[in-house]
């Protein structure tokens, strides 16, 4: 008894260094000052995503014309680098050297080309929930706004196969049901459906874990496998470029249009029509074709997959197969699920 007790002891505390510094509940990251700044923030003329870094940086991305997916001119961006100092966070200009997912707050950058096209010359600060930006000498004020996709809430029409809405988890292999929030939780592990499916329209709601001082894959990194063989990316990419292997790219294969990506703790909508690929006689006649909105805004059309994607299971293409939602070592979320088959 005495060994089990230090063994439990151990596994207790191992559990909590994992847990250092990741929030999935967004009731308990209310008080926290840097996820109160982060965020979506919007002017008549400009938008502004501020990314929190940890330890008191952050990033901020300015956006002509609005945020993405909303007034953005999807050209021109200016980054600055900020930083807590008492009841304020104060910016300035990022200045080389820069670099995507770097560690070190003071060295990060949220654009792989730095600089990117359109920087300007900018300073501001964000208190109370307003962001005062100066560019060019001229004064712009932006106030905090918390965006929903369109689709959130979307009901399953009649026909609809209803995979997950909060009251079972039979329609999979593994997973809990959070008590409190009736959500899906993979706690960091795969999910397999039982039921394999060929071609269909899903409508699917996840959730990011807030994670400030993690970069690049560790941060809150899933996706969602078609066919289990074919990966839409799940990732906390807010603010960043949005390659291939972030939120709403095909891993590998095409990037998103645009960076739809909400900020962590956000629900998240992905609406998509799949069709499978299709054989005749041991060759391939047709790829697996994708359209995918997220967050309600357009990011793949009719997106050609040549191939399969890194992680599919290991039998031909071209074959029904379940949805896998990866688990990474990531604590993503999901809620209503469904999909109708064509």
């Amino acid at each position: 008894m005495k060994y089990l007790g230090i063994l439990l002891f151990l596994l207790s505390t191992y559990s909590i260094a994992q847990d250092k510094g990741i929030w999935t509940d967004p009731a308990l990251v209310q008080e926290l000052t840097d996820y109160q700044i982060q965020g979506d923030y919007r002017a008549a003329s400009y938008g502004a995503q501020v990314i929190a870094l940890g330890d008191n940086y952050y990033s901020a991305v300015v956006y002509k014309g609005g945020l993405p997916g909303d007034g953005w001119d999807e050209k021109n961006k200016t980054i600055l680098d900020g930083k807590q100092e008492g009841d304020s966070v104060e910016f300035k200009s990022s200045k080389a050297p820069k670099k995507y997912y770097a560690p070190k707050a003071e060295q990060f950058s949220p654009v792989k080309k730095f600089p990117p096209k359109g920087q300007q010359q900018a300073s501001g600060s964000i208190v109370k929930n307003v962001f005062e930006i100066t560019l060019k000498g001229e004064k712009f004020e932006l106030k905090k706004i918390n965006r929903t996709s369109p689709t959130m809430g979307a009901k399953a029409p009649e026909g609809a196969v209803v995979l997950f809405d909060g009251s079972n988890i039979e329609a999979f292999t593994k997973g809990r049901i959070d008590a409190k929030t009736k959500t899906l939780h993979t706690d960091a592990r795969d999910l397999y459906t039982k039921e394999k499916f060929n071609n269909y329209t899903l409508h699917i709601e996840f959730m990011t874990p807030y994670m400030p001082s993690y970069r690049g894959a560790k941060r809150g990194n899933s996706g969602i496998y078609h066919v289990w063989d074919y990966e839409l990316q799940i990732l906390d990419s807010y603010g960043l470029d949005g390659v291939h292997s972030e939120c709403g790219g095909i891993y590998k294969t095409q990037a998103p249009r645009i960076n739809m990506c909400f900020p962590p703790l956000t629900w998240q909508t992905y609406d998509v029509e799949f069709t499978n690929s299709v054989f005749k006689n041991g060759k391939k006649i047709k790829s697996a074709f994708i359209t995918v909105k997220h967050n309600g805004v357009l990011i793949h059309d009719n997106t050609e997959i040549p191939a399969k994607t890194g992680g599919s299971r290991k039998t031909p293409e071209g074959q029904p197969g379940p949805f896998r939602l990866q688990g990474h070592g990531n604590k993503i979320q999901y809620r209503n699920i469904w999909l109708i088959k064509k």
